[in-house]
């Protein structure tokens, strides 16, 4: 049986190449970066709206976003890049934990997970623009 030849493969195995490379992990960084700042923006206002600091500070109900009141929570929260492809929004509040997840004395007052969750679609269209625009510069021949 005679051997047959593809046509375009040595095109086709460089588009693949750029796909795969350099240029499709730093926009996709930069997309999830851009990412886990909505999200921490997003964390950020939940504590802060409407919050009341000082003596007539009310605590949050359970199940909801803590009221701000010494702005330590909100603002400790940052996003990291620790990867090229992967970014971490956390708090370092030494509480932050206990006010996502509760305790065994304290209902959980989620704002790390809710703020994701509201972020979702956003960040998805966020990538995919991303990996659209390298796909189609792996099309024009663009570098």
């Amino acid at each position: 049986m005679p051997k047959s030849r593809l046509i375009g493969a040595k095109a086709h195995a460089n588009r693949l190449k750029k796909l795969s490379g350099e240029k499709m992990v730093r926009e996709v960084g930069k997309a999830l970066f851009a990412a886990g700042e909505m999200i921490q923006v997003e964390a950020q206002i939940s504590i802060t709206a409407g919050a009341v600091s000082g003596k007539k500070h009310v605590p949050s109900a359970p199940g909801r976003a803590p009221n701000n009141d010494t702005g330590t929570l909100a603002g400790n929260i940052e996003t990291n890049q620790t990867a090229p492809l992967v970014v971490e929004v956390s708090s370092n509040a030494p509480y932050a934990g206990d006010l996502e997840f509760g305790t065994s004395k304290m209902a959980a007052r989620p704002y790390m997970a809710p703020a994701r969750d509201a972020k979702r679609k956003e960040v998805e269209q966020l990538v995919r623009r991303a990996v659209d625009k390298v796909v189609r510069q792996s099309k024009s021949g663009d570098s």
